[in-house]
């Protein structure tokens, strides 16, 4: 089924969450999409948090409005953040929304979109398909987020990184423990590889070994049983006997490591926690611990969202948020390039409009309400 907005209004928001620094569209990709003949109204201020001026947006064919009058009137809402609940009653019925949503934790957000007959794209929820790669945002963001958190280790662990060979003596490079080896896992050996860390990786999925080799790091094996992965490519949640004996296996390997970089996220659910208290404590003092997954509950325990804590025994854990806003100009530009290939892959050019065709496979998994409905299976399930 195919869904058509004539003279069709893009709007997009300023982000307003407490401490997000990134912007979700860049004046490059106004440029590409108003060249298809598309009408762009951005927020005034849209990119001051990296530095890009509202006349640089209008050189690329963007109108400036306010954020009122751009909520009442855009055909397509274009933003990073899910919305706060009290803006959608003042979103244009039947329009288009596209951001993150986070919809497995966010229920009434998502019931008052479909009361408002909104339908809402959750870029989290784009498929992982070959297809889809060059939309998926959450990759592309958790990309970045794996290159922050070794910089992050780097900047506080109290050595450095490489291999040095000096006249006063050797010293040996540090040791990075990274446990999940998707995009974000990935990422980080490949950054503590170049800044010359010894790595080692561990992942519940066997078949991201040939990966973790192939960036030069030490694939950690632990017995765990029959595991794998998702349709999507996530890991599977392991059984209570399998977590235990997965932190029985790790806690060696984290007593001997200078970086431990924990990425284990389970989608739409709670992260799973594979270092606990004791085998924090077995760790060397000045050791640093990074939580990826602090706020989606955490893989470490005692981790709290936005604190660095230092334990009885030395260890700082940091468990910062928003990983990716750090680097917030590359990550504005990738999210950007995420949500204009997607307007371009569904771009009716004789139409000058976007075509929402709910039978796709791209749109069906991202879709989380329509027509004033809950339509996404996951969800509903």
């Amino acid at each position: 089924m195919f869904c058509y907005i004539k003279n069709m209004l893009i709007g997009i928001l300023k982000e307003i969450h407490p401490g997000e620094t990134r912007c979700a569209f860049l004046p490059s990709s106004v440029d590409r999409l108003v060249k298809k003949g598309a009408q762009i109204a951005v927020e005034a201020g849209l990119g001051a948090t990296i530095g890009v001026s509202d006349e640089e947006y209008k050189k690329a064919g963007a109108s400036i409005d306010a954020r009122t009058h751009i909520l009442k009137n855009a055909d397509i809402i274009l933003r990073l953040r899910k919305p706060p609940l009290e803006e959608i009653a003042q979103l244009k019925k039947g329009c288009i929304h596209i951001s993150f949503l986070d919809p497995f934790h966010e229920k009434s957000l998502v019931e008052e979109l479909a009361k408002k007959y909104i339908s809402a794209l959750s870029m989290e929820m784009i498929p992982r398909t070959t297809r889809a790669q060059k939309m998926d945002a959450l990759s592309s963001q958790a990309n970045l987020a794996g290159y922050v958190m070794v910089i992050l280790a780097a900047q506080r662990l109290p050595k450095i990184f490489p291999l040095l060979m000096t006249p006063a003596g050797t010293i040996q490079p540090a040791r990075v423990f990274v446990i999940g080896a998707g995009v974000a896992g990935l990422q980080a050996i490949a950054t503590a590889k170049r800044l010359g860390a010894r790595v080692e990786a561990f992942d519940t999925r066997p078949v991201v070994k040939e990966q973790v080799q192939s960036l030069g790091a030490k694939f950690v094996e632990i017995d765990l049983g029959e595991t794998g992965q998702t349709a999507g490519g996530y890991a599977k949640a392991l059984t209570p006997e399998q977590l235990e004996k997965q932190r029985q296996g790790m806690a060696k390997v984290c007593a001997q490591s200078d970086v431990v970089i924990t990425t284990a996220q389970l989608f739409g659910r709670k992260a799973p926690v594979v270092l606990t208290k004791d085998m924090v404590a077995q760790m060397k003092s000045g050791s640093i611990i990074v939580d990826m997954a602090v706020e989606s509950g955490g893989n470490v325990e005692g981790s709290k969202v936005n604190e660095e804590i230092t334990t009885a025994n030395g260890v700082r854990i940091i468990g910062l948020a928003n990983l990716p806003g750090l680097v917030a100009v590359h990550a504005s530009q990738m999210y950007s390039a995420n949500l204009h290939n997607l307007l371009e892959e569904y771009w009716d050019q004789d139409s000058k409009t976007f075509k929402l065709n709910t039978d796709d496979e791209i749109i069906k998994g991202a879709l989380i309400t329509h027509g004033g409905q809950i339509v996404n299976e996951q969800l509903k399930k």
